[in-house]
């Protein structure tokens, strides 16, 4: 009985060694904190992050990607263009980097202009890549 207690003193003891030994060192445990997300970097799938881009850049002042033209569209629903009309909007779609085609969509939401239902498929298959 008195060696099972002694043994457990042992054992105790080299527990709190090993403990004062490692925290002499500095051993500390470290925490991984996950970079900060930005706009650059969501990718669709964090709707989150969608939403909170798109709030961010309600603040900001509105981005013209040389369509002031279109402007003229505020307020149309999408399924009221003719197709001379959304030649326009792809006409501007596709002058612009693929990279941009995004920002652009975000640019017209806040202009308040609807893209046609024409060329929503094509738009969104530029946005996805």
């Amino acid at each position: 009985m008195y060696i099972l207690l002694l043994a457990l003193v042992a054992l105790g003891l080299f527990a709190a060694l090993l403990a004062l030994i490692s925290h002499h060192r500095g051993e500390k445990d470290e925490v991984v904190i996950p970079p900060p997300s930005s706009c650059a970097t969501c990718d669709g799938v964090n709707a989150k992050c969608e939403q909170e881009c798109v709030m961010e850049a309600a603040t900001q002042p509105i981005e013209y990607f040389d369509d002031e033209e279109l402007d003229t569209f505020k307020g149309r629903p999408s399924d009221q263009y003719t197709d001379e009309e959304a030649d326009q909007f792809a006409e501007v779609m596709y002058t612009m980097k693929p990279e941009e085609v995004k920002d652009w969509n975000r640019s017209l939401i806040l202009r308040g202009i609807n893209v046609p239902d024409q060329i929503k498929d094509e738009l969104i298959t530029l946005i996805n890549g």
